[in-house]
């Protein structure tokens, strides 16, 4: 009978403990990957968001956490793997056997995971969009309400300056033509009064005004099309527009050409977060 004494280890041994670390090492990998495609989750939701506004889905910036607990986790399955295929090396070196209690690693990681699952699960239920059903289910869950001077307010996450630097990089990127940012409360210090900081930015694209101005000329007193940043008097910073579907209603504009301003909401989404 072979006892823990004369145990020599097998070239065997060590072929299979090799590939047991590899297989840990796909396995730290494989969470890795799957952390960062989690943690850009939020990028899709908020996509959507901007896509489809009638979807309205719950705050996605927990995805970002769950992701980066993952990648870090893959990178400590990668080093205790090492470790430990390092440990069973010098076991057989010295003639002990190693395969006789259950992985300490497999049990903590097997834990973990069921905890990370249970919290994605939880965390995809509640970021589920609205269900199609509920959307039609009356007139005004499936159109939101026009505020009644048809002007939109977003509260931006940022300064006066840093939302119209946004703008004006979005707009430069989608090759828009900025005509003039309008500064308000600067002209009001030329006079001698003071101004919360208030800038009007008018821009536009002639492929997509021209169509509209041509169906209806009255929107040219709604074009170009504006986007104005301010600053309340608590210092909270707003970002207005004119809602597309209450210009829509108030030129008559055919369904089909509102794209050509829709995309106001975009920018305005954007330029607030």
């Amino acid at each position: 009978m072979e006892t823990a004494e004369d145990f020599q280890a097998r070239p065997a041994d060590y072929l299979a403990a090799e590939r047991t670390f590899l297989a840990w090492i796909r396995t730290g990998l494989a969470l890795m990957a799957l952390g960062f495609v989690l943690a850009r989750f939020a990028l899709f939701l908020q996509e959507l968001n901007l896509a489809r506004p009638d979807l309205r889905t719950a705050s996605f910036g927990f995805s970002l956490w769950l992701g980066t607990v993952l990648i870090l986790l893959g990178v400590l399955v990668c080093l205790l793997s090492l470790a430990r295929y390092l440990r069973l090396l010098r076991m057989m070196r010295r003639g002990a056997k190693t395969f006789g209690n259950a992985s300490a690693l497999a049990v903590a990681i097997a834990i973990l995971l069921a905890v990370l699952g249970l919290a994605m699960s939880y965390y995809l239920l509640s970021a589920r969009p609205v269900s199609p059903l509920n959307l039609f289910s009356s007139k005004e869950a499936s159109m939101p309400a026009i505020p009644g001077n048809g002007v939109v307010r977003i509260a931006s996450r940022h300064s006066v300056g840093e939302t119209v630097a946004k703008v004006e990089a979005i707009l430069l990127a989608k090759s828009v033509k900025l005509f003039t940012v309008v500064d308000h409360s600067g002209e009001a210090e030329n006079a001698a009064l003071k101004m919360p900081n208030t800038k009007l930015l008018i821009f536009g694209n002639p492929k997509g005004g021209t169509p509209l101005m041509l169906a209806s000329p009255s929107v040219a007193l709604d074009l170009p099309l504006k986007i104005l940043v301010a600053e309340d008097a608590a210092g909270n910073v707003w970002v207005s527009y004119n809602a597309p579907a209450y210009l829509q209603q108030r030129h008559n504009l055919p369904a089909d050409l509102v794209a050509n301003i829709a995309v106001i909401e975009a920018l305005a989404t954007n330029a607030a977060q």
